[in-house]
C-alpha cells in the first residue's frame, strides 16, 4: 500500500476497544458507557490519518479487548502489525501508547 492520504474510512485499520466496566471501579457498569463517549471525543484524532477507534463497554467476556480491522474483514495482530508497518508505526508502540493515553482518561474521567 502506497503511503496516500487521506485514506477512504475503508482503507483505514479500524479499531474495536471493549472497556471494561471495572477499570472503572465499582461502579463502572453504570459509567462505561459514559466513558466510552468520553474516550471516542478526546481520543478521535489518534492516528486518525490511518486508524479509526471506536470504544464500547466490554460485557461479553469473551470477546477481545481489542479487535483491528480493515473493510469489516477482522485482522489478526500480525497482520494489523504488517499494516501499521507500512506508516512506519509499531503496533506494539502504538497499543502502549493507546493504554497510557486511557489510564489518564480514566483519571479524567472519573476526577470531573
Amino acid at each position: 500500500m502506497k503511503k496516500v492520504f487521506p485514506l477512504s474510512q475503508d482503507d483505514k485499520l479500524a479499531l474495536l476497544y471493549r472497556v471494561e466496566p471495572g477499570c472503572l471501579g465499582p461502579t463502572g457498569d453504570r459509567l462505561v458507557d459514559d466513558f466510552c463517549e468520553f474516550a471516542r471525543v478526546k481520543l478521535q484524532s489518534l492516528d486518525c490519518e490511518y486508524l479509526t477507534c471506536q470504544f464500547v463497554p466490554r460485557r461479553d467476556k469473551t470477546s477481545s479487548e481489542m479487535q483491528y480491522s480493515i473493510a469489516d474483514k477482522k485482522l489478526n495482530h500480525l497482520q494489523a502489525e504488517k499494516y501499521l508497518a507500512l506508516f512506519g508505526v509499531s503496533l506494539d508502540e502504538f497499543e502502549d501508547r493507546l493504554n497510557d493515553s486511557l489510564t489518564a482518561l480514566i483519571n479524567d474521567f472519573m476526577g470531573r
